[in-house]
């Protein structure tokens, strides 16, 4: 395939890439980083155009060159700000502009309008940091859950970098003899065929990162009560059931910590339900403040909660258990105007040897906690120390929230 047909084709994938980041974007908003996807396609393309253009012209002006060069290393700064966004961090498309304009202002040294070898001597590291420099991001910034989908990009953008490194090396081994035929259709070919590969692969690379990323939203959303932000029963199966088994393997402490609020019924009744969202929000909050650092904090009923602790022992699961109970007794809530102070009741259970399945202890923690319900509120009850243990018959009575 001729220079001039490899360099069309370059510019319809990158115009392509174009397209299908900019559809992905009107599907997706929230996902920005598609913005500066597109962007880096149209100006891959851009490059690819002036590129055809050049190779059309029997004599190419210097400035057509100029705008080949600015506009590739662009396209792949573009990567790079895409990259950036999606790691939530801030594009700098300023450094974009200046890396362009200084491109742009290079080729008027008269070094630069002689040999293509002059040129890519001067820009081949400049894209090679900026590729190695997205690889590296990439690997560094990405948790367990997404590192898959990142690993095709990563690896596209190190051959992309090692593409240049290898190109530069077989012209500069060329450059001895210019006349021969090779080295002008190496010179001609190598650049469009390496940005068509690399803009075709790239398209699938960041769809990818996209739609993992979606994939996984979906599921966080369908594991996460949507009033509190908590996890919700389902995630409480998944999680309990992986923590116990580890927890039996290694003989491991585990226990639920379970709670609700007191006197909620009549919230509720008083104030309304919307009220009632409120009360049950402002729980949460203060309890995620207390319980800062487990991530297994469930809703698992209207105003019921439980909180999986592993690997700490039974005083200290008490000490979190009570410090949470005087943090939500502490705080009002202000409602129509006034206060409205608010308890919770607590119960504590631990894995004994006997268990055979999780629900066994959230059980024994619910019974702890109902336990603190008929005793007063407004307390903390423990599995086994204030109410019996196993092979003892408790019988509660049901007690009205």
């Amino acid at each position: 395939m001729d220079a001039y047909t490899l360099t069309v084709a370059a510019a319809l994938a990158a115009l392509t890439m174009a397209a299908s980041m900019g559809l992905l974007y009107l599907a997706s908003a929230r996902q920005t980083c598609l913005v500066d996807w597109t962007l880096a396609a149209v100006l891959f393309a851009f490059s690819n155009m002036m590129g055809a253009i050049g190779l059309h012209l029997a004599a190419s002006p210097i400035v057509v060159g100029a705008c080949v060069n600015a506009f590739y290393i662009g396209g792949h700064f573009g990567m790079l700000a895409g990259i950036r966004r999606h790691l939530h961090l801030a594009p700098r498309w300023g450094w974009g502009a200046a890396f362009v304009s200084g491109v742009l202002a290079v080729h008027a040294l008269p070094v630069m309008q002689g040999a293509p070898l002059a040129r890519l001597l001067a820009f081949t590291p400049i894209v090679c940091a900026i590729d190695l420099a997205a690889a590296r991001l990439l690997w560094r910034r990405g948790e367990d859950e997404v590192r898959a989908s990142y690993l095709p990009l990563i690896m596209l953008q190190l051959l992309a970098a090692l593409q240049q490194v290898v190109r530069l090396a077989v012209m500069a081994a060329a450059a001895s003899d210019p006349s021969n035929p090779m080295y002008g259709q190496y010179v001609r070919t190598s650049g469009a065929l390496a940005t068509l590969l690399y803009v075709s692969l790239a398209t699938m690379c960041c769809a990818l990162i996209v739609t993992h990323q979606q994939t996984l939203a979906l599921r966080r959303a369908s594991l996460t009560d949507v009033l509190t932000g908590w996890l919700n029963r389902r995630a409480l199966h998944d999680i309990a059931t992986r923590e116990f088994r580890r927890c039996r393997r290694t003989g491991s402490a585990m226990f639920f910590i379970t709670f609700d609020i007191d006197h909620f019924k009549p919230i509720n009744d008083r104030h309304g339900h919307g009220v009632g969202d409120t009360a049950i929000r402002h729980v949460t909050a203060l309890s995620a403040r207390v319980l800062r650092g487990y991530d297994a904090l469930f809703r698992i009923g209207g105003e019921e909660f439980a909180v999986l602790v592993a690997g700490e022992n039974l005083g200290a699961v008490c000490g979190i258990a009570e410090r949470l109970r005087e943090a939500v007794a502490a705080a009002t809530l202000a409602v129509d105007g006034q206060e409205v102070t608010m308890t919770i009741s607590v119960g504590v259970a631990a894995l004994d040897g006997q268990d055979h399945k999780w629900e066994d202890i959230l059980r024994r923690a619910d019974e702890a906690l109902y336990h603190a319900k008929q005793h007063g509120r407004n307390r903390v009850s423990v599995h086994g120390r204030d109410l019996a243990g196993r092979g003892q018959v408790v019988r509660l009575q049901a007690v009205v929230a």
